[in-house]
C-alpha cells in the first residue's frame, strides 16, 4: 500500500481529530490513527471508545489499504516538516510504515488496522441540521456552566431541548446555569439528549472556522454530527436531565443595569482581595451606584470599588462568587448587562441588554453565597 500526500493537509486534518486521543489508553491501538484508503480517497480516524472523529481526505494511490499508525509520532513528525509532498509505503504484513521526504526517510512500526474499534453506527436515527454557527454558539456560551460531579453525570454535560419552534442548549453545576435559544432552527418534532464535554470541546474548536451546515443524527444511546470532511460520533449521558425551568425565578423586582466591561474589570480587581475558600464578591446596590467589595478575613486583605449603573428597586445587598461572575460576563459580548434579583438568598439572573440576533436568547442564573455581616 502506497499514497502520497501534502504534509501540511495532512497535519491540519489529523490535528483537528487528535483531541479524541487520550494520554492513557486501556487498549494501546487506541494511541493510533487508523488510516483506510479506498478509491483515491483517505479515511483517518481516532478514537477513546466514547468518541470517535473521522476526517477524509484526497492522497494519490493506486491500492486500497488499511493501517493504524502511532499517533503521536506521526503528528511530531508532520508538524517539524515543512509543506511539501510526502510519500508513505506501507508494508501491511510486516505492519512497517516507511515516510519519504524532501529530507530523507522515517520509518515506524504500526498495528494490524482490522484491530481497530469499529466507529459506532447511529441506528434509526432522528436528523436535523444546523448552521455551523449557531452550534458554535450554543456551545461556547454553554459549555463553561457543566459541571465535573461523576456522581452526577447528567450535569457533566449539556442538555440539546429541540423542539418545532426552536432550540434550546441548557448547562448547569447546581451554582450557575446558562439557557441559550435559538427560535431560527427548529427540528421535526419534539426531542432531547445530553451532550458529554469532550465531543462538544472538539465540535467547538473545530467550528469556530466552520461556516457549512452540520448535520446532526441521534438515537437514545449515540448522536453523530457531520460537516464538511470531518465526522463525530459519541455515545450520549444517559440520565434525565433536572428540571431547570423550576430553580428559575420568575418574579425579580430589583433591576441591576451596568456596563459590562467596567462591571468585569471591577469584579477581576476587587475579587483579588477576596477568601480563596469563598472567593465572595459582595454587591451592594443604592439608586445609581453600586458598591462591589471583597475582604479575606484570615490575611487582613479587602477592596472596594464603587461603579455608577442604573438600579431599579428596594436597596440590597448580595454576595456571589467572583469566579462564576467573572465567567459569565467573559462569555456575553453586549456593552451592557442587567442583573435582575428577588431577594439577598435567591439566584440571580443575569442576562445582555441588547442583542444583535433578534432570534437568540441567552439566560445566566448564579446562586448568591451567604453574606455574613
Amino acid at each position: 500500500m502506497k499514497f502520497i500526500v501534502s504534509s501540511s493537509t495532512l497535519l491540519k486534518q489529523l490535528q483537528n481529530i487528535s483531541g479524541v486521543l487520550n494520554s492513557t489508553n486501556s487498549l494501546p491501538i487506541l494511541d493510533h490513527f487508523l488510516f483506510e484508503i479506498s478509491e483515491g480517497q483517505m479515511e483517518v480516524t481516532a478514537s477513546d471508545l466514547e468518541t470517535t472523529m473521522t476526517t477524509q481526505l484526497k492522497v494519490e494511490a493506486k491500492e486500497d489499504g488499511m493501517m493504524a499508525i502511532p499517533a503521536k509520532l506521526l503528528l511530531d513528525t508532520l508538524k517539524s516538516l515543512p509543506d511539501q509532498p510526502l510519500t508513505f509505503s506501507i508494508d501491511q504484513e510486516k505492519k512497517l510504515i516507511e515516510i519519504s521526504s524532501d529530507y530523507g526517510k522515517y520509518r515506524l512500526s504500526g498495528q494490524d488496522g482490522a484491530e481497530f474499534p469499529k466507529t459506532p453506527e447511529v441506528e434509526s436515527p432522528s436528523k436535523l441540521n444546523v448552521p455551523g454557527e449557531l452550534l458554535f454558539n450554543a456551545i461556547e456560551k454553554t459549555i463553561f456552566a457543566s459541571g465535573n460531579d461523576d456522581l452526577r453525570p447528567v450535569m457533566s454535560g449539556v442538555f440539546f431541548e429541540l423542539s418545532k419552534e426552536e432550540l434550546t442548549f441548557v448547562a448547569t453545576d447546581a451554582h450557575k446555569l446558562v439557557k441559550y435559544r435559538r427560535s431560527d432552527s427548529s427540528a421535526a418534532k419534539t426531542e432531547s439528549f445530553i451532550m458529554p464535554k469532550k465531543p462538544l470541546n472538539l465540535l467547538k474548536n473545530i467550528l469556530s472556522s466552520v461556516d457549512d451546515e452540520i448535520a446532526i443524527e441521534f438515537n437514545e444511546t449515540n448522536a453523530s454530527f457531520t460537516f464538511a470532511d470531518t465526522k463525530l460520533v459519541c455515545r450520549l449521558i444517559d440520565g434525565k436531565y433536572p428540571n431547570y425551568e423550576a430553580v428559575i425565578p420568575k418574579e425579580n423586582p430589583n433591576k441591576l443595569t451596568i456596563e459590562r466591561n467596567a462591571f468585569l474589570g471591577s469584579i477581576k480587581r476587587v475579587s483579588i482581595f477576596s477568601s480563596k475558600t469563598t472567593h465572595q464578591v459582595r454587591l451592594k446596590m443604592t439608586g445609581s451606584e453600586l458598591q462591589i467589595s471583597a475582604e479575606d478575613a484570615d490575611f487582613n486583605n479587602d477592596a472596594s470599588e464603587r461603579l455608577t449603573c442604573q438600579f431599579d428597586g428596594d436597596d440590597m445587598e448580595i454576595g456571589f462568587n467572583s469566579r462564576f461572575l467573572i465567567e459569565m460576563l467573559s462569555n456575553l459580548d453586549s456593552e451592557e448587562v442587567s442583573i435582575a434579583m428577588s431577594a439577598p438568598n435567591r439566584a440571580g439572573i443575569l442576562t445582555p441588554t441588547s442583542n444583535d440576533n433578534d432570534q437568540e436568547e441567552i439566560l445566566m442564573l448564579v446562586m448568591p453565597v451567604m453574606l455574613n455581616n
